[in-house]
């Protein structure tokens, strides 16, 4: 029978020396297994390379029970040691010795190689790295806001000057939308933006990368629709807005446009009439409102369908004036229908996909056709950001055969619609894809000289920033820090070998893209991974930016969800937090600015600020303890 005696208190700080000792050995020794990795760190990134390796050493075992045992003689329990793995260490053995009542401080000196105790060093280069990659810390916040940039920017510098005004530290700009042009307007207005308020902006471009989406889908027909809106009693309380135009390309606010072939014939009067039979056969007439250099606008109490080319008249005071015809509108865009059980071809040749007919089951194409020789059987496909899940049942070089196994709503639906430009995601494949494609070469040779900051999207392995860190040579751009997106699962598991790499040149960031990597690793493990990843990112003295539907609802509606509060504190631990556009993106500035304000009193990375209560019960004495 085990003795039940208590274990001597001498015996068990015994036992706690030994365990931190042989957690400081393989620190020691794992550093000297590594050491090609630190040396070809760059000069002033060594010594944040050597703590990421002595972190990854010592999480390779599960430290919760010497944490327990720790706390309870009132030490630290490991607990906030990434930025500075072997000073904890140092300093908690040197305690434990002091606790058993062994030699002093300058006995330990030889034992220590030197006694570095200094907790202080990891954080310090992280403020370092913080400020030089990401500009300037605010006045009242350690957290910088990063804004993306709308494409409306590029034209109208009061989008800018109102984010610097609200609090933007960081402009990012996405290279998968506008152009080379519409970006150096954008940097110009920011230029003219910062000098105007005397502040420091600094700019993030974001590369495309090699983004999977679903195909084109074969367009359905030609065909406009306008709709009056209607109370719940049925009764029209605003008419349908129409505007007919042979030349204009965008309608009035809260108008359909309908395109006239060739043009305007001749001029028309408010109070005309315009009528016609939809493609419903349905009689519907017009009345002209009001006249614009390019076109009618009209107004219309019924709800109509028109196609190309179809025929109507211009009538005055019951006599008409002349017979137009329709210009071609746009194909209405379509949509797979697809079910629980049903098969979808995903293609690699680019033909336009279909609906399912008959025997033929529906088909769609990939827009990057090098995956089909990657991907085998058994691997899952995740389709529109995860809505749609599909096993792979058959495989070749021209086509994947997946059984859908997922559809939005599940089994409570018919089904739901793939629509094309969807994003596809295979967490089980490991494939390799050039990081830099053609464009991303082009545009960060138009960008480099303007940037700050050249963000890597679709980042995998090692290689993929040792790529682009080439690239920066040969561009003569060095000078751009370099942001790794963390965006899939391969991403995720290779962090520390990414993060050692972007030492190589420089002091890095890393961006948590929450969205694609929820949809790769699974939506129930993003808490704890997006958690590691803050860990290892402080252990490399890395800034994190914490990126993906940031208080998403308050810039599109106006008004936050809590859930969405609650993430934009839980934010404050990352050292930048990216909105992304909308257009209540001002009011979202101001607010997030406002939640990392009052965090900063409250929290710094893991670690609880302590800050006076000012809850009742509380003894209402003020100021700092001595």
């Amino acid at each position: 029978m085990p003795s039940t005696k208590p274990v001597p208190a001498e015996h068990h700080l015994q036992a706690l020396i030994r365990q931190v000792e042989c957690l400081r050995r393989e620190v020691l020794d794992y550093e000297q297994t590594r050491r090609a990795d630190i040396g070809r760190a760059a000069p002033n990134c060594r010594a944040s390379a050597r703590n990421l390796i002595h972190y990854l050493a010592v999480r390779q075992h599960d430290l919760r029970g010497l944490q327990r045992q720790l706390s309870g003689q009132g030490l630290s329990s490991l607990g906030r040691m990434e930025a500075n793995v072997l000073p904890t260490l140092n300093a908690v053995l040197l305690a434990l010795r002091s606790l058993a009542g062994e030699a002093a401080p300058g006995g330990l000196s030889q034992d220590f190689g030197g006694l570095d105790t200094d907790l202080e060093a990891g954080d310090r280069l992280l403020h370092r790295h913080t400020l030089r990659l990401l500009g300037p810390r605010p006045a009242r916040r350690s957290v910088r806001i990063m804004v993306t940039m709308p494409s409306e920017a590029a034209d109208d510098p009061t989008v800018i000057l109102h984010a610097l005004e609200r609090g933007m530290d960081v402009m990012r700009v996405n290279c998968a939308h506008d152009d080379a042009a519409a970006w150096s307007r954008m940097v110009t207005h920011l230029h003219s933006a910062a000098a105007q308020l005397g502040r420091t902006c600094l700019t993030e471009f974001d590369l495309a990368g090699p983004k999977l989406r679903t195909g084109p889908v074969t367009p359905g027909p030609e065909v406009l629709k306008w709709k009056p809106q209607r109370n719940q009693l049925g009764q029209v309380i605003t008419l349908a807005r129409v505007y007919f135009s042979g030349t204009a390309t965008a309608a009035p606010a809260g108008a359909v446009l309908v395109p006239l072939m060739p043009a305007l014939p001749l001029p028309a009067q408010i109070g005309d009439e315009l009528r016609l039979t939809d493609a419903r056969g349905r009689k519907r007439q017009l009345k002209v409102t009001q006249i614009t250099p390019d076109g009618w606008l009209c107004t219309c109490d019924r709800t109509g369908y028109v196609t190309s080319g179809m025929r109507l008249t211009l009538r005055r005071e019951g006599k008409a004036l002349a017979h137009l015809h329709l210009g071609t509108l746009p194909a209405r865009a379509q949509a797979l229908l697809l079910r629980i059980g049903d098969h979808l071809l995903l293609t690699r040749a680019p033909t336009p996909g279909q609906a399912a007919a008959g025997d033929q089951p529906a088909h769609i194409s990939c827009t990057l056709p090098q995956v089909f020789s990657t991907v085998k059987q058994g691997h899952r496909v995740l389709l529109d950001d995860g809505k749609f899940e599909g096993v792979i049942r058959a495989a070749n070089l021209d086509v994947l055969d997946l059984e859908i196994v997922q559809v939005p709503g599940g089994t409570k639906r018919g089904g739901a619609k793939l629509r094309a430009e969807k994003g596809i995601n295979l967490p089980d494949t490991d494939f390799d894809l050039p990081v830099l494609g053609e464009k991303d070469l082009a545009d960060l040779a138009v960008f480099a000289p303007q940037g700050d900051l050249v963000s890597l999207s679709f980042v995998r392995r090692r290689q993929d920033v040792e790529a682009l860190i080439r690239e920066l040579q040969r561009l003569g751009a060095s000078h751009l820090s370099v942001v790794l997106k963390i965006e899939n699962k391969q991403a995720f598991e290779h962090l520390p070998e990414l993060l050692l790499a972007a030492l190589r040149h420089a002091p890095a960031a890393v961006m948590v893209a929450r969205g694609d990597l929820a949809v790769e690793i699974g939506f129930e493990r993003l808490a704890e991974v997006q958690e590691e990843i803050l860990w290892l990112c402080e252990a490399a003295h890395v800034p994190v930016i914490w990126a993906t539907q940031v208080l998403d609802t308050l810039a599109q509606t106006g008004e936050p969800t809590r859930a969405e509060v609650t993430d934009a504190a839980f934010a404050g631990r990352a050292e930048a937090v990216m909105l992304n556009k909308g257009p209540y993106i001002d009011e979202a500035i101001t607010f997030l600015g406002g939640v990392l304000e009052r965090m900063h009193e409250h929290q710094d990375k893991k670690s609880s600020l302590l800050r006076k209560l000012h809850v009742s019960g509380t003894t209402g004495n003020a100021g700092v303890l001595p």
